[in-house]
């Protein structure tokens, strides 16, 4: 392993791995839930898509971190998700087969971008006062996402979101486990987020033994309902639909691609580029380790996921949980992945797992990942404007992908017009062709967003 994976090199030993890798696993585990649920909308059996899902998950993670040696996971994406069941499936009126071909199409797309490393120039042109603020806002996107999963922040009519009633019990259960893990953390326990989910569990499922039919259709925590299960993927598996490619309906299907294409991009950048700045795996010019690599595997994830009948496979932003327990291999990425395997055959306890649970450790994550947001300079406008629009819009339009996009739009044009009305060369700022060119990407799309 140490050969293999570099341990020492990177600071860390198997143990840390170890830790990481369950704690990543178990703050996204909530996917294998999710996503049948909502794919299952679409028309798709939902046992199937749990298969596929935690298959998908584990095969792909696994190869992140033997090929790319690094700690980050895999898992079909949410948002991505969503647009497959609701936005195409119901609101296209597309079948789920068709849906699947599309995701097929992208993924293959995205493979030979990555060959011909188009993604990874992308990905290293990114400017560091933009990734300093991408792991700011991904910080707070999965704090907004734990605050949500814990019923601490809820939706309201007037005004959007507001605080939550706590005392209720998932709010209870979430803010024991943000106190377990801030404990042991400040004792310098190691696996103190692993805790604090363990904990949180243990505590909702005590709650729904001794009352189970408020906790379950109230608060939808449950109790497991078995120990073992497993579902076959004959349904699903291989089943995609290209009828549409070869029609008068390939517009839609372009369409579909574009928009699976665009975002998933996009999320995956972001995701890529916060994880690796936080721990230290960019370098001195901006370029994230073995980004190239990563890419090429996500890509080959959301192609394969495809065949096997699931939506968009993405890097994960809980990565970060692991990797804020000490995870910095790709060792790591194996023990999620197999984690995600052996998943399939103990899926109704890990299903049991409430969202109130993993809460916690998305919450004390989400500040671990706001430390470096000190190193941005806020004095400079040409940088501290597009830094801060990055950081606000990632949770506030619930997208990594679009924090990112208005934050690499809003640092071409100010640095553009900056560059114009300044005569001294030496104050003129350098700013890569491809943020120029991404910036004129972007405003296409806006614009085609605006008709549409």
């Amino acid at each position: 392993m140490e050969n293999f994976f570099k341990l020492k090199e990177n600071g860390t030993d198997v143990k840390k791995e170890i830790i990481a890798g369950i704690t990543t696993f178990l703050a996204m585990a909530y996917i294998i839930a999710v996503n049948p649920d909502l794919l299952g909308i679409a028309g798709m059996p939902k046992g199937a898509v749990l298969t596929a899902t935690c298959l998908t998950a584990g095969l792909s993670t696994i190869l992140m971190g033997v090929y790319a040696n690094l700690p980050f996971a895999l898992a079909s994406g949410m948002g991505l998700n969503a647009f497959f069941a609701f936005s195409v499936c119901k609101g296209l009126g597309v079948d789920w087969t068709v849906a699947l071909a599309a995701v097929f199409v992208e993924g293959i797309i995205f493979i030979v971008l990555s060959l011909t490393n188009v993604r990874e120039i992308v990905v290293n042109a990114i400017p560091i006062t933009l990734k300093l603020a991408v792991t700011a806002g991904i910080g707070l996107f999965i704090a907004f996402i734990g605050f949500v999963n814990a019923g601490i922040v809820i939706k309201d009519d007037a005004t959007l979101v507001k605080m939550g009633n706590f005392t209720t019990p998932p709010v209870i259960i979430a803010v024991i486990g943000i106190i377990v893990i801030v404990v042991l953390s400040k004792k310098n326990i190691k696996g103190a987020l692993l805790w604090g989910i363990v904990v949180s569990t243990i505590v909702a499922w005590i709650y729904a033994l001794m009352n189970p039919e408020k906790a379950a259709e109230v608060y939808h925590i449950y109790l497991p309902n078995g120990i073992f299960k497993f579902e076959s993927l004959k349904p699903i598996a291989f089943k995609l639909d290209l009828s549409y490619a070869f029609s008068n309906q390939i517009g839609t299907f372009l369409t579909v691609v574009v928009t699976f294409l665009f975002v998933d991009f996009f999320d995956t950048v972001g995701t890529l580029v916060g994880v690796a700045s936080k721990v230290g795996m960019v370098d001195e010019q901006g370029k994230v380790k073995n980004a190239g690599r990563a890419l090429l595997v996500d890509s080959i994830g959301t192609t394969v996921g495809a065949l096997l009948g699931t939506s968009t496979v993405t890097t994960y932003v809980e990565s970060s949980a692991g990797v804020a327990e000490g995870g910095r291999t790709g060792l790591a990425s194996v023990v999620t992945g197999t984690l995600f395997i052996v998943a399939m055959f103990f899926s109704p306890l890990f299903i049991a797992i409430p969202g109130c649970a993993t809460a916690p450790a998305l919450i004390i994550v989400g500040y671990f990942m706001m430390e470096n947001v000190v190193k941005i300079d806020f004095a400079n406008f040409t940088e501290g404007v597009p830094a801060f629009l990055t950081i606000a819009l990632m949770p506030l339009t619930y997208s990594i992908g679009d924090g990112l996009t208005m934050g690499i739009l809003s640092y071409a044009v100010l640095n553009l017009i900056n560059n114009i009305f300044t005569k001294d060369e030496d104050k003129k700022k350098k700013v890569s062709p491809v943020i120029y060119i991404l910036a004129i990407l972007f405003i296409g799309k806006l614009i085609a967003t605006g008709i549409r």
